[in-house]
């Protein structure tokens, strides 16, 4: 999620033919240096210890407090009927978790009555019904105005950096109406889909997408109410994790990434799209521009953002940059 309008840039980029090389390899002759097709690699395979096949009838889910896992009463599955009839408790806190209207709720103010909480400008933004709305009817398609290649492409892209989890679990956190969770549920590469987001509002809107698409309607795809600091899952438990335009949004990149990192699996895969602030080939008058447009948001540089995965823990960083457009993977070693 994310302003498309106020993230163009003037300035475009081209990215390296070869990403896998890190900024300090030797320079490549400048025939052999960059290329202006997107192309995705495939991250360096690591053999994971646990079985690729997603066991979905146990605990899937933990307590976003505790991390404990959540014992469910209820019928087994992934599925959005079975998720929808089943009942969450936590074993160490005692707290319960249920579905609403088509979606699991499993943020730490599920079900308080006289707390409320108000989030920063660049989250309630996405809860609001209307945005929700509008982000596949037209907001999300300016995105090429700053160097998107398009849902399609990024989803061709993102999927080759996630072959070394398919046949797991995929999370796509910050989902939004679910653009790339149908898609990933609908490839059936993984064994189980889990659209994530914090904004109610677009998690009814991924619903009711869903619901006009018979092939994925039964399919193992999850919607679940969630904050992306506070990931309801065991450590080392998630294969991949995808996160569409999203980390400019969060309110902590920071706890964002280190959270995604403790529930990714060694070898697991984290794969992102976002604004950047601005690349290399800006000029000074256009950063002090964009500086000052886009201070309400967490626009990083594609430095900050290498620094910010590998403080993580994540290894194998390799990005892509058009424009202010950037993908990026990293890998759990």
């Amino acid at each position: 999620m994310a302003v498309a309008a106020a993230a163009a840039s003037s300035s475009s980029s081209l990215f390296p033919k070869y990403p896998c090389l890190s900024r300090n390899s030797p320079r490549l002759p400048q025939s052999l240096r960059f290329s202006s097709t997107i192309r995705a690699v495939t991250l360096q395979p690591v053999k994971s210890e646990r079985n690729q096949t997603l066991e979905l009838e146990g605990d899937l889910f933990s307590c976003p407090i505790c991390y404990e896992p959540l014992i469910r009463k209820g019928p087994t599955g992934l599925t959005l009927g079975a998720i929808y009839r089943s009942g969450f408790k936590c074993r160490k806190c005692d707290k319960t978790y249920s579905s609403k209207d088509n979606y699991l709720d499993l943020t730490v103010i599920s079900g308080l009555k006289d707390y409320t909480e108000v989030k920063p400008a660049s989250t309630e933004l996405f809860r609001s019904p209307f945005v929700s709305f509008l982000y596949e009817r037209g907001w999300r398609q300016n995105f090429n105005r700053s160097g998107f290649p398009g849902p399609d492409e990024e989803f061709k892209m993102a999927q080759e950096y996630f072959k070394s989890a398919q046949g797991g679990l995929l999370v796509d956190v910050s989902c939004g109406s679910g653009l790339f969770s149908r898609k990933f549920a609908k490839s059936g590469t993984y064994s189980g889909v889990v659209a994530l987001d914090f904004s109610e509002n677009m998690l009814r809107q991924c619903y009711d997408f869903i619901k006009q698409d018979n092939t994925i309607l039964t399919s193992n795809l999850a919607l679940v109410r969630a904050d992306v600091c506070r990931l309801p899952f065991a450590s080392g438990f998630v294969d991949a994790v995808h996160a569409g335009a999203a980390l400019h949004c969060w309110p902590s990149p920071s706890n964002a990434v280190a959270e995604i990192s403790r529930i990714l699996r060694s070898g697991g895969v984290f794969v992102g799209t976002t604004f950047l602030r601005y690349t290399s080939s800006t000029s000074l008058t256009g950063r002090v521009l964009r500086e000052r447009i886009l201070q309400n948001y967490n626009y990083l540089t594609e430095e900050e953002i290498e620094d910010l995965c590998t403080s993580c823990g994540l290894t194998n960083y390799t990005s892509k940059v058009q424009q202010s457009f950037i993908m990026f993977a990293a890998q759990k070693p």
